[in-house]
């Protein structure tokens, strides 16, 4: 029987305006962000897709907009939702030297991410990085969970990241896999079927 995983992207996020506690450093900032109403009706609709429909294991990260979306395929599902920070988005560090970078740069975050895996700002996760904690643990599931369909609720640098395990970059630095773009939206959910550890196919879910 065939491995399923979904990838999950969470749904759009609150924008916050005004102080913030100037003790929390920026990484954990971003793992307070919560979802928009929007966003929570966004994740309650994903919920729903047929193709979330008797799941037997969810994975979140532990980031509070992941879990925010995780709680409704958990309860549609009634199963329990797992935690690992393998999942979790990836650290960007100094957003000072991030900035810098990405002055002269011709494309969007995540994809001058992915045409420069090494780099990275003072304390933040360089693509590569990212890829192979995340790598790691897709390897644990197909393991443990073999036969089974699993939903995994992450980001989209992550998911993105992941994916060029089995996909490749286009001229405009897209992903693309058997010539079909791969977009991770948000919310967003690709579909990779296995058979043991062998992928057959990953394919966009219409949401």
């Amino acid at each position: 029987m065939d491995t399923i995983i979904y990838l999950i992207k969470h749904p759009e996020e609150f924008e916050e305006n005004g102080i913030k506690n100037t003790d929390e450093s920026t990484q954990i900032m971003n793992e307070k962000f919560i979802l928009s109403v929007n966003g929570e009706q966004q994740a309650k609709k994903l919920s729903e897709n047929d193709e979330l429909q008797n799941i037997d294991v969810l994975w979140t990260s532990s980031y509070a907009r992941a879990k925010g979306t995780a709680k409704y395929i958990a309860d549609k599902n009634s199963i329990k939702m797992n935690i690992d920070c393998r999942l979790n988005e990836r650290k960007l560090g100094d957003l000072r030297i991030i900035a810098e970078w990405m002055k002269d740069k011709k494309y969007g975050i995540v994809q001058e991410y992915l045409l420069n895996k090494e780099w990275k700002s003072l304390g933040g996760e360089s693509c590569n990085e990212v890829t192979t904690r995340a790598t790691d643990f897709i390897n644990m599931i197909l393991h443990d969970y073999n036969g089974k369909r699993i939903a995994l609720v992450s980001h989209g640098a992550l998911i993105s990241f992941l994916l060029t395990n089995w996909c490749k970059l286009d001229e405009n630095v897209k992903l693309t896999y058997n010539n079909k773009i791969i977009e991770i939206k948000e919310p967003s959910i690709t579909k990779l079927t296995f058979s043991d550890n062998e992928l057959l196919d990953i394919e966009q879910i219409d949401i």
